[in-house]
């Protein structure tokens, strides 16, 4: 590992060098042209001496060093020629099957065009005809880099315009191979023609509409209404029969506890439970609630409601997911209850209202806690950190038979709001409505404090504040100054800031995790990442970044959070499996999302390191369309390492869920994640 990092590291290195060395020679070139501009001037105005004398002039003033301002323009062709290449790759790995590198250069695309022709390209460059040359039948072959020489993979031809014929388990969906910030992409194509132009909106730093803009890509071609609801009623589907077994688990309503820690209802819940044992649903997932269990004081725990849900699901014969739920319930989307943090610590917070996340304005979030008093003893003499730990602990006394008798599979940690590694940048309780950028939370005393302290260490005290020019909870990312394309994101204060928020964030994950491990021992631990797709398409990934995940188009912003887990053993959660690109280009355009490029992103980054990867739906799902999306994800089809979801939790039981076209829809899902055939496909 250490030295693949400093391979990685050199190659980073060299190509740095590089695009200064292009850099420089694009300067000269153009004090080169302006000489010569300035000299022919000299020819036509005077002669003789004079004409000497002005050459002189000329080229004199043309040595001195050139403005601030033209400086920032040749950074700024730069980065736009920088911007044309990365499109100009994204558009072979997306559409010509080329499995390009992140940092690719023309001679890894050279090498990707020499094996589409049948060549073989050694990693020092050496090449000649391939033997196989002449038996070749497939498309291009896939292949990880020039440096990296594997076994060629020859996937179905790409869809050029007509169906395919049969081939990838006898489908008539081609998908290619798209990669995106370096990551495998299945993409699904469906039947009609590719090779059209594509019309993509974009908001310009005005606010205009730009239309046919090549500054941006578009996951979904030109359609109309018509064509659009044609083609989801028509898509063909995979036969996922014979694929591995993917687990499914249904997630419980959110108030099946009361806030006495009592079952609600428990003979209609036994009903439900016994129709999802009845269609083969292998666990379900139940919210452990802070705000109910440890309600009225500290280290007082009521776990009696949960004693007896426990023991109906083991006399069902079903197993449980266990969710560490350390968050206020109420007043986000899906939230139909309300269970607020315990008593006590709202009596805390009434004095000290910094232990909750502050935004610049001041306004309090009493949703978790901030993480800026992970190590301060301002909750009855414990910190933040030690009040979790104390809470695992007794979760696991008081259920030590339900692990003994492997009824309780799993646990997830709760990491912040709704459950989910980010800061809660996007409260519905103040205001916020999609597609707004959110806001930083980062304005308690704790986190400022920590601020301070790592300005200073970096030498630039002025640094210790927030960004004043980033919006508010609604605005776009084109209003502000800090997220606008060319904003302060990318300056050496915005790279400094929201390095160390994001920093904080997977500190705060990996000090919890380091108990939780202890507190489980021997138990699959996972954690939850918010599926934050609006504003993907654009340069800053504003939402993103005001959540924590330091995710812009030239970095990439999972890579640290899946590291964390790898280092604890720890599974990823992902959301919004089932969202797919049309939905939300017909819904939001002007919210330039893309779930599905958002999707593979975090799976490969936690695929690429080892990490487990289970997912759940981040809205209501009952349809084949929404189904099959997440089978897409689940299994995607054209993988070269055949790579799959570890478990899928479907968000959540409910009534609407009951009805009988529902269930049977449902069962019809459960019985392709578990690999096997159902008889009405749709080819």
């Amino acid at each position: 590992m250490a030295q693949e990092l400093e391979r990685v590291r050199g190659t980073s290195e060299e190509e740095e060098e590089e695009m200064e060395m292009e850099v420089k020679e694009e300067e000269d070139e153009e004090e080169d042209e302006n000489e010569k501009k300035a000299m022919a001037t000299a020819v036509i105005v005077a002669s003789g001496s004079s004409m000497e004398m002005m050459e002189t002039q000329q080229q004199g003033s043309m040595k001195r060093c050139r403005p601030k301002e033209e400086k920032e323009r040749t950074k700024l062709r730069e980065r736009h020629r920088r911007a044309i290449t990365a499109r100009i790759l994204a558009g072979l790995r997306r559409h010509g099957n080329y499995n390009l590198r992140v940092r690719a250069d023309i001679n890894d695309v050279i090498a990707a065009l020499a094996r589409e022709a049948g060549w073989a390209v050694l990693p020092d460059g050496t090449t000649f005809p391939s033997r196989s040359q002449s038996t070749r039948t497939g498309g291009p072959a896939v292949t990880l880099s020039s440096s990296q020489m594997v076994p060629v993979q020859t996937p179905p031809p790409p869809l050029r315009g007509g169906s395919i014929s049969s081939g990838a388990r006898s489908s008539s969906v081609d998908y290619g191979s798209c990669r995106m910030k370096g990551v495998f992409v299945p993409h699904s194509v469906p039947s009609f023609d590719r090779s059209h132009s594509r019309a993509v909106a974009m908001v310009g730093d005005g606010g205009e509409r730009i239309e046919n803009s090549t500054l941006i890509g578009s996951c979904t071609d030109t359609l109309n209404d018509k064509q659009v609801t044609d083609l989801h009623s028509h898509l063909p589907e995979h036969d996922f029969g014979g694929t591995p077994y993917v687990p499914v688990y249904v997630m419980l309503p959110l108030g099946v506890i009361n806030m006495k820690c009592e079952l609600v209802d428990p003979d209609g819940l036994q009903k439900q439970l016994r129709i999802l044992k009845s269609i083969n649903v292998d666990s379900v997932m139940v919210n452990c609630w802070w705000g109910i269990v440890e309600a009225h004081a500290p280290q007082e725990y009521n776990w009696n409601g949960y004693k007896r849900l426990f023991q109906i699901v083991r006399e069902l014969k079903l197993k449980l997911q266990v969710v560490m739920s350390f968050h206020e319930c109420g007043g986000n989307v899906g939230d139909d209850v309300c269970i607020p943090l315990p008593h006590w610590v709202a009596e805390i917070g009434r004095s000290n209202p910094d232990i909750f996340f502050t935004d610049r304005e001041g306004r309090r979030n009493p949703e978790c806690l901030t993480w800026g008093i992970d190590k301060e003893r301002v909750l009855r003499g414990r910190t933040a950190i030690e009040v979790y730990f104390d809470y695992m602990r007794s979760f696991r006394m008081e259920f030590d038979e339900f692990f003994e008798e492997g009824i309780i599979l799993g646990i997830e940690v709760g990491l912040g709001p709704c459950g989910e590694l980010r800061y809660p940048s996007y409260p519905v309780k103040h205001g916020w409505r999609y597609p707004g950028i959110g806001e930083f939370q980062c304005y308690d005393q704790y986190l400022m404090k920590k601020l301070r302290k790592a300005a200073e260490a970096r030498g630039h005290s002025i640094w210790a504040r927030g960004p004043d020019n980033a919006g508010t909870y609604n605005s776009r990312p084109h209003e502000t100054g800090f997220f606008c394309n060319g904003g302060d994101y990318d300056s050496s204060y915005g790279r400094f800031f929201l390095g160390w928020y994001s920093q904080v964030l997977v500190d705060h994950g990996d000090r919890v995790l380091s108990l939780a491990k202890l507190a489980f021992d021997g138990t699959c631990i996972a954690v939850k990442v918010s599926g934050i797709h609006w504003w993907y398409k654009t340069a800053s990934h504003a939402a993103e970044l005001a959540a924590g995940l330091y995710n812009p188009c030239n970095r990439d912003g999972y890579a640290s959070v899946t590291a964390m887990l790898k280092k604890h053993g720890a599974a990823l959660n992902f959301t919004c499996t089932e969202l797919g690109c049309l939905d939300q280009q017909e819904d939001f355009p002007e919210a330039l999302a893309d779930p599905e490029g958002l999707v593979w992103q975090v799976l490969n980054a936690a695929w690429d390191v080892g990490v487990l990867v289970v997912a759940e739906n981040a809205t209501p799902c009952y349809d084949r369309i929404g189904y099959n999306k997440i089978l897409d994800h689940a299994k995607p089809m054209n993988d070269p390492d055949r790579r799959h979801l570890a478990a899928f939790t479907y968000l959540r039981l409910s009534s609407h869920l009951m009805e009988r076209h529902n269930v049977l829809e449902f069962e019809r899902f459960v019985k392709r994640m578990h690999g096997e055939t159902v008889l009405d496909m749709q080819l």
